[in-house]
């Protein structure tokens, strides 16, 4: 069911393949991140590449697309140039700045290879989501919202301590969530597609899901955009969740329902902590801006100040490893 936002597996056709002795010109999104990446490249390793800048906003002056090889997509707004790589006649190779990668399917043929950043925005996203679920469990919110209007409202909380928590998603970030849990004396239980075993223990396959509902008391959701798990959260999920269970989105908000989720949410019977939304960005009046017990953030989950040193590292690497003719990291197969 594709649950796990780690993706660097398979391989295939493309910028994994190029020939001995070919010059191959990347595309950048901005000439910042083209002079970052450029310094950081020593001479000798540059023989085989030439660095330009295109996208949706900025192209260098006199280029020729379809001399483009490869494409490294903004980390921003990257719709409008995902859009406009079909007029790329030559491209092998695209590289995003985001761990999910739902964004291009469709959008490139199998001639392409996509690559992620996984990797790159795990800590953060972890802290993130342990940072919703205590917020929300201990009323940060709504206390923040009292200092505006000078009003002192001392209430009983839940704490984090002895919750029962289940992760949906057991790739990078959904391992590196499960790792800072653990302090807080909670009982974790992680979901993915197929059951295993690693280091943290016994990870759940998705069939067993259902059943751990009824008990759960947070779900963190931190698994991709799929079409088998969109929606996954939806009316008959929320149904079978405990009164006053935590639903905390770090994902995409596709994987949740939000209609359904709302009509929850209206009844005050269920929390919702969500860094991601569907639509987004949330247009204004919409009914999440008010539902009770509703805790948003704007989509930052991986934009923090850990985010410019992890990708600068991984797409120095890719390009190192362009020059070289060797395998990409973090590639996934677009069906």
């Amino acid at each position: 069911m594709g649950m796990s936002e780690n993706a660097h597996a398979g391989t295939s056709a493309g910028a994994q393949d190029l020939p001995a002795g070919l010059v191959t010109t990347i595309a950048f999104p901005d000439n910042e991140l083209r002079a970052r990446i450029d310094s950081r490249i020593v001479d000798h390793q540059q023989g085989r590449l030439k660095f330009v800048v295109w996208s949706a906003e900025h192209q260098s002056r006199g280029l020729n697309p379809d001399t483009i090889d490869a494409v490294i997509l903004p980390y921003m707004n990257a719709g409008p140039t995902i859009d406009r790589l079909h007029e790329l006649k030559n491209l092998k190779y695209v590289q995003l700045q985001t761990t999910g990668y739902d964004a291009v399917v469709g959008k490139v043929g199998p001639e392409v290879t996509v690559a992620t950043a996984s990797g790159v925005h795990t800590a953060a996203t972890a802290e993130l989501a342990v940072a919703l679920t205590l917020a929300s469990l201990r009323g940060i919110d709504d206390a923040a919202r009292d200092m505006l209007k000078e009003k002192w409202d001392h209430i009983h909380r839940r704490s984090l301590a002895d919750r029962n928590i289940v992760i949906v998603g057991a790739g990078g970030i959904g391992n590196a969530i499960f790792d800072r849990f653990a302090p807080f004396e909670v009982k974790q239980t992680r979901v993915a597609t197929r059951a295993r075993e690693d280091e943290r223990g016994p990870i759940l396959a998705i069939d067993e899901l259902e059943g751990l509902l009824p008990t759960a008391e947070v779900v963190v959701l931190i698994t991709p955009l799929t079409p088998q798990t969109e929606k996954l959260v939806d009316a008959e999920f929320l149904a079978k969740l405990p009164d006053d269970a935590l639903i905390v989105n770090v994902a995409r908000g596709g994987v949740v329902d939000t209609d359904a989720l709302v009509a929850e949410l209206r009844t005050g019977r269920l929390h919702a902590a969500l860094d991601v939304v569907d639509p987004e960005p949330l247009p204004a009046r919409h009914p999440l801006w008010s539902t009770p017990n509703t805790l948003l953030t704007p989509h930052v989950g991986g934009d923090a100040s850990a985010f410019h040193p992890r990708i600068a590292n991984l797409l120095t690497e890719q390009v190192i490893r362009l020059g070289r003719g060797e395998k990409l990291l973090n590639v996934v197969e677009i069906d």
